[in-house]
């Protein structure tokens, strides 16, 4: 096993199609390398996959060792780029020591998980019995590990390779909720001598609703209706609002048609000019490519909406919360709580709006829903919460993480950083359904994940394969 292995499957993987809910190639994918090698492999019903490597000679005696990696990936591109998720292979380029897609997400998350577990089937290192758990539709609501059923794997160590910042070792994450709101509106004629303009909001970075939402990134969608909301005093009608995708990747690009008075074009425009002045001076640090744009468009079939209507919405978005709640007491530098408004889409005469939140406190995370319930709530819209998944609570006399520091010093000569994290991982479920697991989280270096643009810094891989291997050679 060694990075060339591990970065070799990974670019075989690239070319799989496996969006949350369509993993099918994936996972024959995976019940083909097995078979390909005699390797025992089992699926169950849901779509997870288990493949067992027995004990190398010498090695019997040493306990199950299970790696994890889920087999979805968060499918995101560029607006204008021509990209089928469910068939075209991710377009990616070695740049300047980074592996990057462009204009998609890369899918190293957890792609470069994948691929580790499978250099290490491959390969025939001195180790004891492993079995490797690939999970499926984890960006959509960790589907395949709510799924899981007693006895699919037997191992009683777990090492989650899901995690994104090499030197540092996981051992505990965010539980997290999804929030979904609609509002039924009405609508009314298109006034007469009025002229139809596309607000955009666009050109900022996304990424991770958990480990990216105290990078002080715009939320595009956010960024737009602030923009409307300041426009309410003038006579504008809106048509359609439509942003973002994903509940865990945060709002890249935002839309709205309105139609203005057709002698009030030019001033609607400098308006929005000088918005894209103000976003451009506020996140000149933290997102120095967002902009706002408007340019005149043809007129759509539907009609616009109902005053009334319109301004509750625009209201009710700018009030839902987003960004960092709360922070933790206990670990410097932990987002403890947080919203993000994910996402926003009109289906005929229906708002669907799209929310989740995090939290590593049970009650703070129920907090933060009801109150992005009470928000949605004043402004009469229809709420469901659903997808709720447990956090993962430290434990910091595992078995596994005193192995993995041992072999970091030893390998690196500096000790690895030991840390929680905001962002959801399915160890919270593992614990949750066995109960007795020791568990840890490391990966290599990923920078833009749930974003176009996401990268690999392939030193960062070489120092994880070294100890990932380390690790599995050492343990006993």
């Amino acid at each position: 096993m060694n990075s060339a292995s591990v970065l070799g499957f990974f670019k075989e993987i690239t070319a799989i199609p496996r969006e949350s809910g369509h993993e099918g190639p994936i996972t024959k994918y995976l019940q083909d390398f097995a078979a390909a090698r005699g390797l025992k492999c089992k699926t169950d019903k849901t779509g997870n996959v288990v493949i067992t490597k027995p004990a190398s000679k010498g090695k019997e005696n040493v306990p199950t060792l299970v790696l994890q990696a889920h087999q979805d990936m968060v499918c995101e591109k560029n607006a204008g780029f021509e990209f089928d998720f469910l068939k075209d292979p991710i377009p990616y380029e070695i740049e300047d020591g980074w592996m990057i897609a462009k204009n998609t997400t890369l899918g190293a998350d957890d792609g470069i998980g994948i691929a580790a577990c499978l250099a290490l089937l491959d390969g025939d290192l001195p180790m004891g019995r492993l079995e490797c758990l690939f999970t499926i539709s984890e960006e959509t609501g960790m589907d395949g590990a709510f799924a899981l059923e007693p006895g699919f794997f037997e191992g009683k160590t777990l090492i989650n390779l899901d995690s994104e910042d090499e030197g540092q070792l996981f051992v505990g994450c965010a539980g997290g909720i999804d929030t979904t709101a609609t509002f039924n509106f009405h609508r009314e004629p298109l006034r007469k001598g009025y002229k139809v303009m596309k607000i955009r909001v666009s050109g900022a970075q996304g990424g991770h609703s958990g480990d990216d939402i105290n990078k002080e990134r715009a939320n595009a969608l956010r960024q737009l209706v602030r923009f409307l909301f300041t426009e309410l005093q003038y006579d504008f009608q809106l048509i359609g609002l439509d942003g973002g995708n994903k509940p865990n990747a945060i709002c890249r690009e935002a839309e709205a048609l309105i139609a203005v008075p057709g002698d009030e074009i030019d001033e609607m425009k400098e308006d929005v000019e000088a918005f894209s002045k103000l976003l451009e001076a506020e996140f000149a640090s933290s997102d120095p490519l967002v902009r706002a744009s408007a340019e005149v468009v043809s007129a759509p079939q539907e009609k616009p909406i109902e005053e009334g209507d319109a301004a509750n919405i625009i209201a009710t978005l700018l009030a839902v919360p987003h960004g960092v709640e709360q922070m933790s007491v206990d670990i410097p530098g932990l987002v403890e709580t947080s919203s993000n408004l994910a996402a926003a889409h009109i289906e005929g005469d229906t708002l669907k709006v799209i929310t989740s939140q995090r939290s590593s406190v049970v009650s703070e995370l129920h907090a933060m829903a009801e109150r992005v319930e009470a928000s949605f709530f004043l402004g009469s819209f229809d709420v469901e919460h659903h997808g709720e998944y447990p956090g993962w609570k430290p434990n910091l006399k595992s078995h596994i993480l005193e192995v993995s520091v041992e072999s970091y010093r030893r390998l690196f000569k500096t000790d690895p950083e030991v840390k929680a994290i905001h962002a959801g991982l399915e160890c919270g479920l593992f614990l949750e359904k066995f109960p007795d697991l020791d568990m840890i989280s490391f990966g290599p270096t990923l920078r833009g994940v749930h974003a176009p643009g996401e990268k690999l810094e392939l030193s960062s891989l070489d120092k994880f394969v070294a100890h990932l291997e380390d690790v599995v050679l050492n343990f006993k």
